[in-house]
């Protein structure tokens, strides 16, 4: 007989409250999720526009791998994929206010449901309570976005592959290193001084 592996409680179910009755805890997830929506609203919002590429400098991937850590993989697809929607109705969620999806970013959106889903899910494992697995975990987060993101770019502009890691993937390597350096000595720290109290 083998034992069932039980997944590792994430940083909103230690840091939120649980409640007892049942609306309270439907009332407590869509507070969770709509509080991701609001933040990964607000990081891609904080945009540097660089002349070079159609693709805006944000903090949006750095959200995405909060709310993944946070939330645990099916509240952070429900809350990218609330994001995800909303834009593609038509509220001004994406970066620079954009809507729909019809532009060269695009696709970097679609990665963050699914680098979300990924990061969550090794959350779950465990892997954002020490640095090396931590670190890596953030560089697979910024992997999967730019799977999704790369190509459309190169679709949406009618470019090669190569023209499109040039102007969607190496201009942001600089800032994704601090992210991930930035991932690897926060959270790791936080568990640990959750476990202290």
């Amino acid at each position: 007989m083998t034992a069932i592996a039980v997944p590792a409680p994430v940083l909103s179910d230690v840091l939120v409250p649980r409640l007892p009755a049942a609306a309270q805890r439907v009332v407590r997830e869509l507070l969770l999720a709509s509080g991701a929506v609001a933040l990964l609203w607000a990081a891609g919002n904080i945009v540097i526009p660089l002349p070079f590429t159609p693709v805006p400098l944000s903090l949006a991937t750095f959200s995405v791998l909060l709310i993944g850590v946070a939330l645990g993989p099916l509240r952070a697809f429900a809350a990218t994929g609330t994001y995800l929607l909303l834009g593609l109705l038509g509220a001004p969620m994406f970066a620079q206010g954009a809507s729909g999806w019809a532009f060269a970013s695009f696709g970097y959106i679609l990665g963050y449901v699914a680098a979300s889903v990924l990061v969550g899910h090794l959350a779950r494992r465990r892997a954002d309570r020490r640095v090396l697995p931590m670190a890596l975990v953030a560089i697979a987060s910024t992997g999967v976005v730019y799977l999704f993101g790369v190509p459309w770019l190169a679709g949406f502009l009618g470019i090669g592959l190569a023209e499109a890691l040039a102007i969607g993937v190496v201009p942001f390597l600089l800032g994704d290193a601090i992210k991930a350096v930035a991932a690897a000595a926060l959270l790791p720290a936080t568990w640990r001084l959750i476990d202290r109290t």
